[in-house]
């Protein structure tokens, strides 16, 4: 264990599965994360001493720097959906990206990996979007031979999409998204940690990667997927790009006034960002070119929404028993 690789965010729903692999491959792996203590999951990933959370802010030169004091690989994985607090989407994703890649050529770093997102465009109407475009620059100003990968919706057992609208369709007959036809590539995040790794051990050359499953679906279609995994009938309800800037608004506003005490269900710049559609641009690099076979969303998806069934891991039992009494 010679090598040293530091992950920001790497206690995060990508980054641990980046974590995961990078101790596989023999790396000392240091995650690097604002709250160390609730990040001790990470150490089983590896042998003792192996996998070591360290506290870091992303914001602060100092802190970043420290976290990559001898690193010989590093693995940008922070972002946010939502800013809360000091956790701005310029001070985040743009300055923070920045500051990961202009301190990493200073220390002589030889490969980083910087996580964004298909849509970040400079010009996007969508601070999500636009700041994740400008984090992208700024990596690329101080080492160009960076590995950007961009990833369309990522699922995964820990995943935000599928596991909170699965636990939505417990609730009521009408299951509500905004913007229902906009299409989605979903990858799988093991394969996005896969594709990570590729870079940071020099595996693969830089460039920017697009990622994306072998499927493409509408919000809809996916939403009567996961419907089936966990065997609940609902209508999905649509609404409307105008009505859900409204909500938009007022889950922020909200937010804002609480002090941040109340969750935004759904912000203004998320609906923003769902009037595009999210998927692996034509002619684009992306997990083929890594030499990565894509998983299919209907080979996990059962594997960790089984517990939103109606009668949770008991609903094969109960089914296997209707079927044998039919046929007795």
């Amino acid at each position: 264990m010679s090598k040293l690789v530091t992950i920001y965010g790497g206690s995060g729903f990508v980054g641990r599965y980046v974590a995961r692999r990078m101790a596989k491959e023999g790396w000392r792996v240091r995650v690097a994360v604002r709250r160390p203590n609730e990040a001790m999951f990470v150490k089983p990933y590896g042998v003792v001493g192996q996998v070591e959370p360290i506290l870091c802010n992303i914001r602060d030169d100092a802190s970043v720097a420290a976290a990559m004091s001898g690193a010989d690989a590093v693995i940008n994985c922070v972002g946010i959906l939502a800013e809360a607090g000091k956790n701005k989407f310029d001070t985040v994703q743009a300055e923070g990206a920045e500051r990961v890649a202009r301190l990493a050529a200073a220390e002589g770093v030889s490969r980083l990996v910087q996580l964004s997102a298909i849509g970040a465009y400079t010009e996007s109407d969508s601070e999500y979007a636009r700041t994740k475009a400008l984090g992208e620059a700024g990596v690329l100003k101080h080492m160009p031979d960076a590995m950007i990968l961009r990833p369309s919706i990522v699922f995964g057992a820990e995943d935000g999409f599928f596991n909170r609208f699965a636990g939505m369709a417990r609730f009521g007959p009408v299951l509500p998204v905004v913007g229902a036809d906009t299409l989605f590539q979903p990858v799988y995040v093991d394969d996005v940690a896969q594709a990570a790794v590729l870079g940071a051990t020099g595996k693969a050359a830089g460039g920017v990667y697009e990622l994306g499953g072998p499927d493409v679906s509408t919000f809809r279609e996916l939403m009567g997927q996961m419907l089936g995994v966990i065997r609940r009938r609902r209508l999905v309800l649509n609404i409307p790009f105008w009505a859900a800037s409204i909500m938009g608004f007022v889950f922020d506003m909200t937010h804002t006034v609480s002090f941040g005490l109340i969750p935004a269900q759904i912000t203004c710049d998320q609906v923003r960002n769902l009037r595009n559609d999210n998927i692996v641009s034509e002619g684009a690099k992306g997990l083929a070119d890594l030499g990565i076979k894509a998983t299919a969303l209907e080979a996990v998806l059962p594997d960790y929404l089984w517990r939103f069934r109606p009668s949770g891991q008991y609903d094969t039992i109960k089914e296997s028993a209707v079927k044998m009494r039919a046929q007795e």
